[in-house]
C-alpha cells in the first residue's frame, strides 16, 4: 500500500516521495549490527540492561536487542509493516506505528508482548510519547494530521490539522512541545502540547524522523532527500547545522545521555553514528536492508524487594513470597541455582513460589524476568525442630528405669531427650520417627513433659508428649519388742526400732522421719540410717503399754515415696 504522498518535482529536478511499500523487512541479522553500533563511542555507549526496539517492517515483528551484548532478547509480532517504534519514558511500554495495518500496537517490555491494539487513521507514520505517559501522538501521511490518543482509555480523542504530508514526531522532554516533519512543505512545525495549536515553523528540507536531545536543546531531523540531518536550537526554533549522513535518512534515535546520535540511512543500508558534541559522524556502521525506525530506551529490569518467610526445612516445601516491581515477566525463581516449583505471578508487584529442598544453611535466591535476573534476597534452610506425637509408656515410678518408646517426626539426629528438667541417661535414636529411652528418676510425682533436643532445636511441650511419675511404695518393718514391768511403776522407757524400704526398688530409704506411738502416746522419732532403720528411746505410761500391748511405726511419705506404718508388740515377761 503506497504512501498517499507520491509526486512533485522541485525546481531542481529532485523527485522527492517516500513509499509505504518500499520500507523493506530488518531482520534479525539487521538488529544485531544496528546493536553493534553502541561500542563504536564508549563514552556514549548505552548502559547495561539498555534495550534497542527496531521495527522490522518486512516480519510484521519488532525485536527487543540488548545493547550490551548484540543479541535479539525477543521477536514481537504486531500489526502490518510496523515502521516506528516509540518507549515511554519509563521504558514499560513500547508504542509501535503498523502503517500497513492503519493501527498502533502496545508492547508490555516487561514480558515483551503486545497487550492492546488501537485502529487509527489512514496511513500512519511516526508517533511520540507524552513523558508523563498520558498522551500519544500519531503523525499520518494520508490524511496529514496529528492523532492524540490518551493511553488510560487507549482511544483517540482529537486530531491537530498540522501541514499536508506529517513523516515524523519528537517531544520535548517536559512534553510541552511537539515537534512535527511536515515533508511536503519543507518544514518542521512545533506544536504547543497545551493547546494543541502550531506556534512555530522551521524551514528544513524534506524532514522526515524527528528526535529531541534529553535536555530538549537541541532537535535532530532526519532529511530525507539531502543525505543530512538538521540539528535545530530547541529554545530559538532556528536551524544551527546540518550534518551529513547516508543516502535517504529516515529514522532517528539519541542515547539516553544525549552524546551519541543514530540515523537510519535506509537506501544506504546503514547505520550513522553522530557524535553530538563535535556534530560529526564518527562511525557508519552496515545495517542490512533499508532500517527504517529505531528506538533506544532502558529495559524494564526487575526488583525485589522482600521475601518472606525467608527461611524453611531442608525438605523445602515453603510457599515464599517475593514482593517488588516490574515482575509480571517472570519465569524462574532459583534458590541457590536450583528452580523453585510452583512459581505463579499474581500480578506485576507478587510472585509466589515453593522452596526446593536444600542442606541447611543461608543461600542466595534469584528472579528472572524478561531476561533479566535480580537479586531477591538470602534464604535460610533449618533442620525442622522435632515434634512429639506418643509416648508408651506414658506412666512409671519416681525411681525411673522405666522403658519408653518416644514417637513422633524429625527425631533424627537427637542430641538429648529430657523428661522435665531431668536428662536421660541413656537413649537410642531408632529413625527419624522414633526414640527409645530410659525413663530416669524423678524428684518427686506428678507430669512431667518430655522433651527431645536436636540440631534443630527442642521439641514443644505438648499434652501427648507428657510421662506421669508415680511415688514409690515403702514397707516398714518393726520388731516385737520384750518388757519388764515392776508392780506399782508407772513410766517404763521403750528402745523401739524399725526399718523403711522402698518396694519399688528394694533398697533401704535414709533420711526419712520415722514416728513411734503406742496407743494415742508418741515415745519418741528417729531419722533412718543408710541402712533404713530408725531407733529411738523414749518413756510411755505403763497404763498405756498395758492397754496396747504394742506400738506403731509411722512414716508420712515425700514427693517421691507413699506413706506407709508397721505395728509390732510389746511382750511383757514376768
Amino acid at each position: 500500500m503506497p504512501l498517499a504522498f507520491h509526486s512533485s518535482t522541485r525546481p531542481d529536478g529532485r523527485l522527492h516521495r517516500l513509499r509505504r511499500g518500499a520500507a523493506a523487512a530488518l531482520t534479525t541479522a539487521v538488529l544485531g549490527s544496528t546493536a553493534a553500533v553502541l561500542p563504536v563511542g564508549p563514552a556514549h555507549a548505552a548502559g547495561p540492561g539498555q534495550l534497542i526496539y527496531v521495527a522490522d517492517q518486512g516480519s510484521n515483528s519488532v525485536a527487543a536487542v540488548d545493547s550490551a551484548t548484540g543479541a535479539t532478547v525477543a521477536t514481537i509480532p504486531v500489526g502490518t509493516q510496523p515502521v516506528n517504534v516509540a518507549l515511554t519514558r519509563d521504558g514499560s511500554q513500547a508504542w509501535v506505528v503498523n502503517s500497513g495495518s492503519d493501527s498502533v500496537s502496545v508492547i508490555d517490555t516487561a514480558t515483551n508482548s503486545v497487550f492492546a491494539t488501537i485502529a487509527v487513521a489512514d496511513a500512519p507514520g511516526s508517533m511520540s510519547v507524552s513523558p508523563d505517559g498520558a498522551r500519544v501522538y500519531v503523525a499520518h501521511t494520508g490524511p496529514a494530521g496529528i492523532e492524540v490518543i490518551d493511553t488510560s482509555s487507549l482511544t483517540v480523542f482529537t486530531t491537530v490539522p498540522v501541514g499536508t504530508y506529517t513523516s515524523g514526531l519528537g517531544l520535548s522532554p517536559n512534553g510541552s512541545r511537539l515537534y512535527v516533519s511536515d515533508f511536503s512543505s519543507g518544514a518542521v512545525s512545533v506544536v504547543d502540547t497545551a493547546t494543541l495549536t502550531v506556534t512555530a515553523s522551521v524551514p528544513t528540507n524534506d524532514p522526515a524522523g524527528i528526535a529531541v536531545s534529553p535536555d530538549g536543546a537541541h532537535v535532530y531531523v532526519a532529511n530525507y532527500n539531502d543525505r543530512a540531518v538538521t540539528v535545530i536550537d530547541g529554545a530559538t526554533n532556528t536551524v544551527t547545522a546540518t550534518v551529513p549522513v547516508g543516502q535517504v535518512p529516515y529514522g532517528v534515535a539519541v542515547a539516553p545521555d544525549g552524546g551519541t546520535v543514530y540515523v537510519g540511512n535506509r537506501l544506504g543500508n546503514s547505520v550513522s553514528v553522530i557524535d553530538t558534541a563535535t556534530l560529526t559522524v564518527t562511525a557508519t556502521v552496515p545495517a542490512g536492508s533499508r532500517p527504517y525506525g529505531l528506538a533506544m530506551g532502558k529495559a524494564v529490569l526487575p526488583a525485589v524487594t522482600a521475601l518472606a518467610p525467608d527461611n524453611g526445612p531442608t525438605a523445602g516445601g515453603t510457599t515464599v513470597t517475593l514482593t517488588g516491581s516490574n515482575l509480571t515477566g517472570t519465569t524462574a525463581v532459583t534458590f541457590d541455582g536450583t528452580p523453585a516449583a510452583n512459581l505463579t505471578v499474581v500480578n506485576d508487584s507478587t510472585v509466589t513460589a515453593t522452596a526446593p529442598a536444600h542442606t541447611a544453611g543461608t543461600i542466595d535466591v534469584t528472579l528472572t524476568s524478561a531476561g533479566h535476573t535480580a537479586a531477591a534476597g538470602q534464604y535460610t534452610y533449618e533442620v525442622p525442630a522435632p515434634a512429639i506425637t506418643h509416648i508408651a509408656p506414658a506412666n512409671g515410678p519416681v525411681a525411673g528405669g522405666t522403658a519408653v518408646t518416644i514417637t513422633g517426626s524429625n527425631l533424627g539426629g537427637a542430641t538429648a531427650v529430657a523428661f522435665g528438667a531431668v536428662p536421660a541417661a541413656s537413649f537410642t535414636v531408632v529413625d527419624d520417627t522414633k526414640i527409645t529411652v530410659t525413663a530416669p528418676a524423678a524428684p518427686a510425682a506428678g507430669p512431667v513433659d518430655v522433651t527431645v533436643t536436636t540440631p534443630g532445636g527442642t521439641s514443644a511441650p505438648a499434652a501427648v508428649g507428657r510421662y506421669t511419675y508415680s511415688k514409690d511404695t515403702t514397707k516398714l518393718t518393726a520388731k516385737p519388742l520384750l518388757l519388764s514391768i515392776a508392780p506399782g511403776q508407772l513410766t517404763v522407757n521403750l528402745n523401739l526400732s524399725a526399718t523403711l524400704t522402698d518396694t519399688t526398688t528394694g533398697k533401704p530409704v535414709a533420711g526419712a522421719t520415722i514416728t513411734f506411738t503406742v496407743g494415742t502416746t508418741t515415745v519418741c522419732t528417729a531419722v533412718t540410717t543408710a541402712a533404713g532403720t530408725a531407733t529411738c528411746t523414749g518413756p510411755c505410761p505403763v497404763v498405756a503399754v498395758l492397754l496396747n500391748l504394742g506400738y506403731t511405726a509411722t512414716y508420712t511419705g515425700s514427693p517421691a515415696l507413699a506413706p506407709t506404718s508397721a505395728t509390732a508388740g510389746l511382750v511383757r515377761l514376768g
